[in-house]
């Protein structure tokens, strides 16, 4: 693990002081959220893209259809982006300028590695699954020949990567505290529903779900 900053480009520049390097925190932010958003180039035009995504060790997976315009650009060590945001918080200041949000965010820069060994490949595509749901992969069947040829994965290296986190009450103008305004908090998270089952499954709810 390390305090300082992996490269130039990775380094929080904007309120520094909430900039964190260290593996510990940049793991458990990964490994707490489910989407993130891929950034690339691809023929001069900008795109930005929701995906599911998995951490195994010292890299993301990411996966898709051969056919994508974008699993076809960043296989080819195209250099891209990867955000994860962790939104914990509304901070309702006195003044409409100081509201703020509470998070936790994680931006990783590099460039991909399609997996094309089968062994790997399938390995990837069980811990996306098993960080979807824990306990799925050894559930549902797994992917064909056919399914498994109909799908990309790339991975993606956490050497530079960077966090960013804002805890804590508003910070308001000092001349703003007299306001008689109310200021403080609004804690926000996912919380688990109950499951509902498809009309078609006659399958008890697996421990995993049930727990």
């Amino acid at each position: 693990m390390t305090a300082t900053p992996p490269s130039t480009r990775a380094t929080v520049r904007r309120r520094a002081g909430r900039g964190r390097y260290d593996r510990e925190t940049i793991d458990a932010i990964l490994d707490e959220g489910l989407v993130g958003h891929l950034a690339f180039v691809a023929e001069a035009q900008p795109y930005a893209l929701p995906m599911l995504y998995a951490r195994d060790g010292d890299q993301l997976y990411l996966h898709g259809s051969p056919l994508s315009r974008l699993l076809g650009t960043i296989a080819d060590g195209t250099p891209m982006c990867f955000t994860v945001t962790l939104v914990d918080g509304v901070v309702l200041a006195r003044s409409a300028f100081h509201h703020s949000i509470n998070y936790r965010s994680v931006v990783i820069l590099g460039q991909g590695r399609e997996i094309k060994a089968r062994t790997e490949k399938l390995q990837a595509l069980n811990t996306l699954v098993e960080h979807v749901m824990p306990g799925r992969s050894s559930d549902a069947r797994g992917p064909s020949e056919q399914e498994l040829e109909a799908t990309e994965v790339v991975a993606l290296a956490l050497d530079e990567a960077s966090v960013k986190i804002r805890t804590g009450p508003p910070i308001d103008a000092p001349e703003d505290y007299e306001l008689d305004v109310w200021a403080g908090e609004l804690p926000l998270k996912i919380a688990r529903g109950t499951p509902i089952t498809d009309p078609r499954c006659a399958s008890p709810l697996p421990d995993y779900l049930a727990g």
